[in-house]
């Protein structure tokens, strides 16, 4: 049996109308520069306030030098899964934190 796709009218144009709506979005956008600010404060704040000081060498290691897990868990002489289960806590801590900073 024969696979057949449909290629009608949508499917044509479907990549255009995508490109147009992200055109438009970005148009018609609002100015977040004020919340990307407070944002920016308030993770400062979340860092220095509600990390524990493993979380925070731990998150300074992966966002700011760019090390992943295995990297990190050789730096500190750590085991993997501790690394992973501590960045995902101190992700967890920031977000409930700064998820009514907002």
């Amino acid at each position: 049996m024969k696979n057949t796709r449909y290629e009608g009218p949508f499917n044509a144009r479907a990549s255009e109308w995508i490109g147009d709506l992200a055109a438009w979005n970005r148009q018609n956008a609002g100015d977040n520069s004020e919340r990307l600010d407070r944002l920016r404060r308030n993770l400062r704040q979340a860092r220095e306030q509600e990390l524990t000081p493993r979380q925070r060498q731990i998150l300074e290691l992966y966002y700011e030098r760019g090390l992943n897990t295995p990297q990190i868990a050789r730096e500190l002489g750590l085991n993997r899964s501790t690394v992973s289960r501590t960045l995902r806590r101190a992700k967890d801590r920031l977000y409930r934190f700064l998820r009514y900073a907002l």
